[in-house]
């Protein structure tokens, strides 16, 4: 079993040295790890962290090397990559992006408040978002931007940059040194190594194409890397990384092959989710993204939000408006209450949600409905055998949030 996101996020607390990782390249643990490649003529960084990790991040690197920094450049637009680079930029520094890094930055510091009210939501119980969660560091200034690719030499090392945009962003991008066959990836194929993608993540960003991941990860596959560095960690070996890369590239054009398939046969977005599978030859861990979670990614992607399922979806009014109706008509909350309960109680979880939503928007304190709600999102988080830690995390806030409150 991988370490928890929050184990991972964590790993890189405190005062600590970088991790010599061979090659004169260096990693210092964050939230997102950043990497200093050194050289003779001074080194390149990849990736700044956090603006609140950067001080901590320049330290360990300054103890690693006395050469003048002449190079950064960012894997993808995050904050969680980019938010440090004010630290590290001087007169003589080249910041280097996709061209596609402005925008991306673009929209993520306009909707700084909404991301982070999010963040603090979903993992809020394990970081300290709110702390630093408003507060927007300087934005990177672009020396040099490419679409394709780029590359230059330093200190008789060359770096070569070719742009992945099925990652976490449009703008992401792979490092490459050929000399040594690495190459740096970022959240490419996210936080974890080899297992299933996210297309779409619970704190919210754009969908992301399926296609873009594939031909991204075939990028990545084309260099035959020895040594491949994500956004945590090292993997080394040309022929594990290679097999990896290709099960998991070979996974999600399955799962859009078998979307796309039940789309044309008239099969509804519910029914893709709950029936589409991996076959055994390629499953892999589910602890970052759901294959029910990509297929409704794939399918948003290829058609938005119109369903076809109700006149209602193109209009203002949301299914809750009718929602004080349906207690009326049922003679009060007592009555949806206890079917609740009975769904939980054959094991229908979601159906009970369904009716206790209802209850909670008339009376959100109701005590019964929260007792059912409870059992139902407790029955939601033991099918989930704990696997994947978004839902995890989810489900365990809503529960506090469904608990009695001395209980929290």
């Amino acid at each position: 079993m991988p370490p928890s996101l929050d184990e991972l996020v964590k790993q890189g607390e405190g005062a600590k040295d970088a991790v010599n990782l061979g090659d004169g390249i260096f990693m210092s643990k964050n939230i997102a790890n950043s990497y200093l490649v050194t050289t003779p003529e001074g080194d390149v960084l990849i990736n700044t962290g956090t603006d609140f990790e950067a001080d901590e991040i320049k330290a360990r690197f300054v103890r690693v090397s006395k050469g003048p920094l002449r190079v950064i450049t960012f894997t993808q637009g995050h904050p969680d990559h980019v938010g440090g680079w004010d630290l590290f930029n001087e007169p003589g520094v080249e910041t280097v992006a996709q061209a596609n890094h402005s925008d991306v930055r673009e929209y993520w510091r306009r909707l700084h408040p909404f991301y982070a009210r999010r963040i603090m939501t979903l993992w809020g119980a394990f970081m300290d978002v709110d702390a630093a969660a408003m507060e927007l560091p300087p934005e990177p200034v672009l020396t040099t931007t490419f679409i394709d690719s780029h590359a230059f030499e330093l200190g008789g090392r060359r770096i070569e940059l070719y742009s992945t945009p099925g990652g976490e962003t449009t703008d992401a991008l792979a490092v490459w040194m050929p000399e040594h066959r690495t190459a740096f990836i970022g959240n490419l194929m996210g936080p974890y190594f080899g297992h299933m993608p996210n297309l779409y993540t619970l704190r919210g960003d754009k969908i992301r194409s399926a296609m873009q991941f594939i031909h991204s990860v075939e990028r990545v596959i084309a260099l035959e890397p020895k040594t491949l560095i994500n956004g945590h960690d090292v993997f080394r070996g040309a022929d594990e990384i290679g097999q990896t890369m290709s099960k998991v590239r070979d996974a999600t054009a399955y799962l859009r092959d078998r979307t796309i398939d039940g789309m044309n046969s008239g099969a509804d977005l519910w029914t893709l989710m709950r029936d589409i599978t991996l076959p055994a030859e390629l499953a892999l861990p589910q602890v970052h993204g759901k294959v029910p979670w990509i297929v409704r990614a794939i399918w948003e992607e290829h058609v938005g939000w119109f369903r076809y399922e109700s006149t209602t979806e193109f209009y203002e009014v949301p299914p809750s408006s009718v929602w004080p109706d349906i207690v009326e008509l049922a003679g009060g909350t007592a009555a949806l209450i206890e079917r609740a309960h009975a769904h939980a109680e054959h094991g229908r979880a979601l159906h009970a949600l369904h009716l206790t939503d209802i209850v909670l928007a008339r009376t959100p304190g109701e005590p019964a409905a929260l007792q059912v709600k409870r059992a139902a999102l407790q029955q939601l988080l033991a099918a989930s055998r704990q696997e994947n830690f978004s839902e995890v995390q989810w489900l365990e806030q809503e529960i506090k949030s469904a608990s009695p409150k001395e209980n929290q």
